[in-house]
């Protein structure tokens, strides 16, 4: 028996090289000058309506990090490669392949790589989902108010 309901992807698409598959675009993380980020880039994976979310896998170089933002949309993030300083909160953690990182709403949250590899991870969200929050001075001040937390602002590993 075959299903032939309308799909935006392909129902199979292998890698093509490591990280990268047939038919997902390579894509930037944001529109530049957006928000402060470096180095990254992201490949929608899944993201069809039945669904009712999107699978996507974001690439982070050496020296590089995501957005410091916060929305009130969740995340659930594997690492699939390299290693990174995760924040959540006002929680510091070094990351590493097959690592899962639960990113509850409205949680500050950033990666930055350690290494001289790439860090890659799989990030599972919503579809339809709120635009990032990024922090004002006062929230600066607030998530400068745990220590570790201020290290990682200030590009130490407080882990």
């Amino acid at each position: 028996m075959r299903d032939d309901s309308p799909t935006r992807t392909s129902r199979f698409r292998a890698p093509t090289e490591p990280f990268r598959w047939q038919g997902v675009d390579v894509l930037a993380y944001k529109e530049e000058g957006s928000a402060p980020f470096k180095a990254v880039s992201r490949q929608v994976l899944f993201s069809e309506p039945f669904l009712a979310g999107e699978l996507r896998y974001f690439e982070v170089a050496p020296g590089g990090h995501t957005t410091l933002e916060r929305h009130e949309h969740a995340h659930g993030v594997m690492i699939l490669r390299g290693e990174a300083l995760c924040l959540v909160g006002e929680t510091v953690r070094r990351v590493a392949p097959n690592d899962l990182v639960l990113i509850p709403p409205m949680s500050w949250h950033q990666f930055r790589t350690r290494g001289d590899e790439p860090m890659g991870f799989l990030c599972m969200v919503n579809a339809d989902r709120d635009r990032p929050q990024l922090p004002d001075n006062d929230d600066l001040y607030g998530l400068r108010a745990t220590p570790a937390v201020a290290a990682f602002l200030d590009g130490q590993d407080p882990t």
